[in-house]
């Protein structure tokens, strides 16, 4: 990359393409050297479905991105989503063997294995091992186990897994482009990485993602991730419903959506009208701001009132003490922050990422927070330090297990 300590988030949305850019002092700090981004094409609901179009668009990203970083990009952390991941908690347990008693990496690795061996569809492949917590020999609350004394071993994680040839799709997009992954991220996870910090973590928050084409949601219990999950509706189904509740053409409704939209309702005066003017191939006209309105509501209130009872089920909403976060590029919708604090009875905001040194402008737009995480996350993991107790699995061997047959 021309440069030492460089890292790269690349996020493949729906309705955009973003790549962040940073570098890690030797402080420990992190500065953003540049994002950059590009209309996505080929992208349906997070996944590819055009891959050459695709990929022509990751390619503008990350030279708008190279660019306004001038550094010259060779590898990426690669943020994921999609309906197809799907995530459960499950515990592993070690017992260790006679005449040892003192718990090492290895065993750390091998209750993490354990945890993992449980039976998935042959189509899929294991993302993420997220350490919730360790217990030894009984005694909960232990921050790191390796060089104490016990017998038995036990950790609970949160596991992430999705279908194994979309997830490839993603790769071989990247690599096509004659750039290295170095690792897979869920985007709810690097998007929680950017806009929480630890105390939230540990008092315990909800993030939701509202995407073009999905909405991700993820949920820290006492300092752990707890859920995490992914629903095929976002922004553009706003767009959509637009479309065909106003009968007006899809460039219009999503400058519509993005200029006048808001979930409140009862707010406009009677009779109030947006006027869309004339543009070729579409004769103006009159919309009344009330049905504007409703459409908004009725979609965003949808998706909330889905993501609450999915956390609901889990029985997490109750240990939910710092909040609703609202990220992504809908979250900027009029109203919202009101509507979710009525939907989950607890205050929420639109929350932007945490600052670091470099590019301010970065902080400010919630469409860039997902990139944003993706080269935190990288950063923590080149420090070899733990994030949420010892999350980052070997990159290269989780990679290649994606492409075994």
């Amino acid at each position: 990359m021309g440069r030492e300590n460089i890292f790269v988030g690349l996020e493949v949305g729906t309705s955009k393409i973003c790549v962040a850019v940073a570098e890690a002092h030797h402080d420990g700090t992190l500065k953003i050297l540049g994002v950059g981004n590009a209309p996505s094409r080929g992208v349906r609901k997070g996944e590819i479905v055009d891959f050459e179009t695709a990929k022509r668009c990751v390619h503008d990203a990350i030279v708008d991105a190279e660019e306004k970083s001038d550094v010259e990009i060779s590898e990426v952390y690669l943020g994921i989503t999609g309906s197809h991941i799907r995530s459960f908690n499950n515990r592993g347990v070690v017992l260790l063997e006679e005449g040892r008693e003192e718990i090492d990496e290895h065993d750390l690795e091998d209750v993490r294995t354990n945890a993992r061996e449980v039976s998935l569809p042959v189509e899929d492949c294991i993302l993420h091992t997220i350490i919730q917590h360790y217990y030894v020999d009984g005694q909960d609350g232990v921050l790191n186990p390796v060089g104490l004394l016990g017998k038995k071993l036990e950790a609970d994680f949160h596991v992430v897994y999705g279908i194994r040839t979309r997830i490839q799709n993603a790769i071989r997009c990247v690599k096509e482009l004659e750039l290295d992954t170095t690792d897979v991220v869920i985007n709810s996870f690097a998007t929680a990485q950017a806009v929480l910090d630890k105390q939230q973590k540990q008092l315990g928050a909800l993030v939701i993602d509202i995407g073009g084409g999905t909405t991700d949601f993820l949920v820290y219990v006492d300092g752990a991730v707890k859920q995490s999950g992914v629903l095929a509706v976002g922004g553009d189904h706003i767009t959509n419903d637009m479309c065909i509740g106003l009968k007006i053409p899809t460039t219009r409704a999503e400058k519509l959506k993005v200029e006048e939209g808001s979930v409140m309702l009862g707010t406009a005066f009677p009779g109030e009208t947006i006027l869309l003017r004339d543009e070729t191939g579409f004769a103006g006209r009159e919309i009344e701001r009330e049905l504007v309105n409703q459409i908004v509501h009725l979609r965003i209130r949808e998706i909330l009132e889905i993501v609450r009872r999915l956390v609901d089920a889990e029985q997490n909403l109750h240990y939910i003490g710092a909040g609703v976060l609202l990220t992504g590029g809908s979250s900027q919708i009029g109203g919202l922050e009101d509507l979710a604090s009525e939907i989950f009875g607890m205050p929420a905001r639109v929350a932007h990422a945490l600052p670091l040194a470099g590019v301010t402008s970065a902080f400010e737009n919630p469409q860039f927070a997902t990139a944003l995480g993706l080269v935190k996350y990288a950063h923590l993991a080149h420090l070899d330090r733990p994030l949420e107790g010892g999350l980052f699995s070997r990159a290269i061997k989780k990679l290649s297990g994606m492409f075994r047959a």
